[in-house]
Parts: structure tokens; sequence; C-alpha cells
């Protein structure tokens, strides 16, 4: 999945690259934000099942980093890639990989290209695709592929389209779908979509959706097809992978972005926030969302990570105002048996546009983003 995270603070500035006076309906992933620290204790909670849970530090990033990526390899080390640092927010080409038994971040080979607001895509054969993104004013095209047996990165096949604030999702068969997103000097969103196929190193077009997305999510469904979903938004649609195409189907109960997908056990998506606390569900046997109880605290732009007992962590985003939004350091957890949302205690500091990465051992690694002050370079471990 591409998931993802992110957003804001009441202090500071608000950048969004969201071609729309709607800035609510934007991709936190896209926005950047500075301020004053505020400080944050660690607070955990029981959970009914009567086991503890929190949050504690682990090493700190080799740099500050938002609009990342995180990606999970084989050997369980997780991929940090990119983003943008420092006071100008300066696109990165550096990576680094975090070591989930020392707890440290050590560097690895860089990019050939900055960029910020890419996607990261685990492959069959343990390499991670890099697609698109953006370069300070220009949206890419490059793709690059990283080998964690060496470390290195290398130049693979271009997209058709320059893409940045994307979703990527992998197929059945192994191939990336890569939809949406915003494009250099356009006023609207994509609608365009393309695929990557790995024996070929090559992208090629393939159906469009009926709509300009960006601030959406993709999931894959467990019959094979990707469920699109919102971007400033109530409609969705499906990507059947066997004939390259996209149709509609039910719409949210409510206009969405910035929101957060999860696929639960049972086949259904759970729709959450994006920019308040409502949540919807998806059932793809019968195409329809329906509303189901809300976040016990309204957010956008969070990161929702599926547990390994089949809980959804969702932890910080932002609240309140479209243009002048504070992010916050809360979390919670979502019970599909029960369908009901508890608090889950608070990460060390308010955090947006971070990444979230399940670990083998089934703590939670978030690494990064912005709070209420400078860039993080900061992480910190959820452990239930």
């Amino acid at each position: 999945m591409t998931t993802v995270s992110r957003n804001a603070t009441s202090v500071g500035r608000w950048l969004s690259r969201t071609r729309s006076s709607n800035v609510s309906a934007a991709r936190v992933s896209s926005l950047a934000l500075a301020g004053l620290v505020i400080a944050a204790v660690v607070v955990g909670c029981a959970p009914a099942d009567g086991k503890s849970s929190g949050f504690s530090p682990t090493g700190s990033m080799t740099a500050p980093r938002i609009n990342h990526t995180a990606t999970l390899l084989p050997d369980g080390r997780v991929l940090i890639a990119g983003g943008l640092s420092g006071p100008n927010l300066e696109p990165l080409a550096s990576a680094e990989l975090y070591d989930p038994n020392s707890g440290t971040f050590t560097a690895t080979g860089s990019m050939a290209m900055a960029r910020a607001y890419h996607t990261a895509t685990l492959l069959r054969d343990g390499r991670v695709l890099v697609a698109g993104g953006k370069d300070g004013s220009t949206s890419l095209t490059g793709a690059e592929l990283y080998d964690p047996k060496t470390g290195i990165f290398s130049a693979t096949g271009q997209m058709g389209t320059g893409r940045d604030n994307q979703t990527a999702t992998t197929l059945a068969d192994g191939r990336v779908l890569l939809a949406g997103g915003a494009t250099s000097n356009s006023t609207s969103w994509l609608a365009s979509a393309e695929l990557y196929d790995p024996a070929t190193g090559t992208f090629r077009a393939t159906g469009s959706m009926s709509t300009g997305r960006n601030g959406h999510t993709a999931t894959l469904l467990s019959d094979g097809r990707v469920l699109v979903t919102g971007g400033a938004q109530a409609s969705a649609e499906l990507y059947d992978p066997g004939t390259g195409t996209f149709s509609p189907t039910g719409s949210m109960t409510t206009s969405r972005g910035t929101q957060s997908a999860s696929l639960l056990a049972d086949g259904r998506v759970l729709i959450a926030g994006g920019p308040d606390a409502s949540v919807d569900l998806y059932d793809p046997k019968s195409g329809a969302f329906s509303p189901t109880n809300s976040m016990t605290t309204a957010r956008f732009g969070q990161t929702a990570t599926t547990l390994s007992d089949g809980l959804i962590l969702l932890a910080g985003g932002a609240q309140g105002a479209c243009c002048e939004p504070t992010t916050i350091a809360s979390a919670e957890l979502y019970d599909p048996k029960s369908g009901t949302f508890s608090p889950t205690g608070s990460m060390s500091t308010p955090r947006a546009n971070d990444t979230a990465t399940l670990l083998p051992d089934g703590r939670v690694l978030f690494a990064g983003g912005e709070g209420e002050g400078p860039i993080l370079a900061s992480a910190e471990l959820f452990e239930r």
C-alpha cells in the first residue's frame, strides 16, 4: 500500500501543492510547515486484553526528513529514501537503513536524483522501485532500483508522465500500478495511470481513472482488483488488472482527501479521516460504502498500520482548519471485531509527513516528519 501519513501545525507556514483552492483536500504529504517546538510526554495505556502498549524512542536518522519513503526489506531492515530537509525544504538524494536489532540508522547508497513526494515499492526479488516524485519544481519521470545486497541504486525505465504524490500498488502478478498525482506546471490533477513490469524494467500506460486524483488512496483487494478512493471527492473506482481498466464503484459518505485506507482480514476496507473523525467501510462484495463508528479524534494525513494481531494503528496527522491545522501526537486502535476505536497513548512528539513501518517483530517504526518546529530526524517505536 501505499499509504501514507502526514500533516501540519497552527504555527508556521502551510505550503500546498494541491493545484486547488480547497487546501483541506490536498494530500498532506505535499505540505510542509515550521513553528515552535512543544514537548510531549510518552503515554501508554492498557488495552482491553490487558497488554501494555506505548511509544518509546529509538535511534535518530542521519538527516531530518519529511515526505520521504520507508520500505521494509526482506531482511527486516527499513530503507528510508529521499524527502525534504532543511529550512529551505531542499529535496534529498540520500538514503539510510534502520536496523531493528541495533535500533540505529546508517547511511546507504544515494539515489541518482534528489526527490520527494515519490513512491517506493518492494518488488518480489527484494529490490525496491523508487518512482517519480518532485525535484524542486519538476515532477519526475525517472525511476531507479535499490538493491539491498549491494546497497546501490541503479536506473530503470522512465514513466510516460512526470508525476508526484501518485499511489503505487503491487499487483498480484508482481507488476506495480502507479496512478494519479500531480505534475509540473499543471492546474489539474492526473487521471492517468501506468504499469511497471519488473521483468522488463519498463513502464507502459494503462487505462485512466474517471477523474484526476491527488491525496487519494489505492488498496489491493483480496480478489486482485485495486480500490482507489477520494482525492478531494467522495467518489471511488476499481482497477481491474485483467482488463487494464478503471470502473466506478460506490461513493463514500463524504468527500475525503489525505484519508487512510486499510485492508481488513475479511476483505473490507477501512477508510478513515480526511479531514474529520468519520469513517467508512467498503464492502467489495456489494461495491458499497457504509458509515461505521468514528475515530476518537478528528485527524487527516495520519498513518495507518495493520498490526500483526489485525488491529489498525492510526497515529499522528493533523486536525483543525485547513489553513491553520495543528499537528497531533495522539494515536488510536481500531478493532475490526468490535468495530470500535480506542486511544492508545501518544507519540513523543507530534508528527506529520512521517512514515510508519510494521517491523517483523510486531513493533511499528515512526521516522522523521514535522512537528511544531524544525523537520525531525528523530524516530520512535510503538509496541503493543
